[in-house]
């Protein structure tokens, strides 16, 4: 790309005046710069657009089938993550920008990871305790719901075996708490129906499977608790595909709708 073009397209974010367009054959350098002025509007004021561009090469690097993506839904996925304040595609497991083909289009969609919902958590000062935990086939394991709720989870020694539950619980500040547990196969039914990305190479249920589980139960936890608004926002920016970029990008409709063209998700 010449230099006299990227000055031109500059000038055309710059001045807002008409649509730019981003192509597949432009480097996330160049990417970046063009959408320089959004791109500083939307970042928290801890992160320069330099940083954001080093995130953007770093997720390419450790997840090259990104760079196929429609370039709008890439940048506003890591948006996402940018201003949640979490690293996405790393081995901190906080979030996950993935390969998503959305009516037949290779998008890119971003995901929670559990450490980073955990992060998020705590952040509200509202959490004094958060976690979730795997049962295995050798533990001793009880549970009951109702006005004398209890969950009673004593692991076994050396060879634990394979995961039965997945159980997450809260307790805050104020005493309250909470907890929600799933069996393997109830968890296996639900991230086939409801993670887009369930099946996928790219998905974190594959790699992460556990983790992705804590997740969820983590989440079906958080439903009973008198969580803030903003962590409310932030819950809502999970497994969303974007294609605008804003200063509260909660607020930019999902365009992840189901893929009727017959594709199987990237």
């Amino acid at each position: 790309m010449s230099v006299d073009v990227k000055n031109e397209l500059e000038k055309r974010a710059a001045a807002q005046s008409s649509p730019v367009r981003l192509t597949k054959n432009m480097t996330i350098v160049d990417m970046v710069k063009v959408l320089e002025p959004e791109i500083r509007r939307a970042l928290p004021t801890v992160l320069t657009p330099e940083r954001f561009t080093r995130m953007a090469l770093s997720a390419i690097n450790n997840t090259p089938e990104l760079a196929g993506c429609t370039p709008m839904s890439f940048i506003a996925a890591l948006m996402n993550a940018a201003q949640l304040g979490l690293e996405p595609n790393t081995p901190l497991g906080q979030a996950y920008l993935i390969p998503y083909k959305n009516k037949g289009t290779l998008e890119c969609q971003f995901q929670l990871g559990y450490k980073g919902l955990i992060d998020l958590a705590y952040r509200t000062g509202q959490i004094q305790i958060i976690q979730a935990q795997a049962v295995r086939e050798y533990d001793c394991f009880e549970y009951q719901y109702g006005l004398d709720s209890r969950l009673v989870h004593r692991p076994g020694e050396g060879e634990r075996g394979e995961i039965t539950f997945i159980y997450g619980l809260f307790r805050l500040s104020n005493g309250g708490y909470g907890f929600e547990v799933s069996s393997k196969t109830d968890m296996d039914a639900f991230a086939s129906r409801y993670s887009k990305s369930f099946g996928s190479k790219y998905s974190p249920w594959t790699e992460c499977y556990e983790d992705m589980a804590k997740k969820t139960v983590i989440k079906r936890a958080l439903k009973y608790a008198p969580i803030s608004s903003d962590f409310q926002k932030a819950l809502s920016m999970d497994e969303t595909i974007k294609t605008e970029l804003s200063v509260d990008m909660s607020e930019i409709r999902n365009e992840c709708l189901p893929d009727t063209s017959g594709s199987e998700a990237a």
